[in-house]
């Protein structure tokens, strides 16, 4: 399965989801299109599969959560990225290319 075809797979599920617990589809349509990656859709559908949540606001706090937390995710892995990068500087120093 390609990307695009997981995507839509997570996309539709999670569509499914949403209106088998009498919300719009469209609300499906916009938490995926926020939440982006299929592994996101998918932690979604099993929060929303466990808590089937009563209220809209619910839904939409917890697609914040994890987009948070991806976020979180993604700067933590730029910083210890970063850090390799200065401490084999510290440790090599700088050749005559990176002049």
């Amino acid at each position: 399965m390609n990307n695009r075809e997981e995507w839509l797979n997570s996309r539709a599920e999670l569509v499914k989801i949403i209106k088998l617990l009498g919300f719009p589809g469209e609300l499906g349509d916009e938490i995926a299109r926020n939440l982006g990656s299929p592994k996101a859709m998918e932690r979604m559908c099993s929060y929303l599969r466990n808590e089937k949540p009563k209220n809209v606001e619910i839904i939409v706090d917890e697609m914040l959560a994890i987009k948070a937390e991806i976020e979180a995710w993604k700067q933590k892995k730029e910083s210890l990225e970063a850090n390799a990068k200065y401490n084999e500087l510290l440790m090599n120093g700088l050749s005559e290319g990176d002049l």
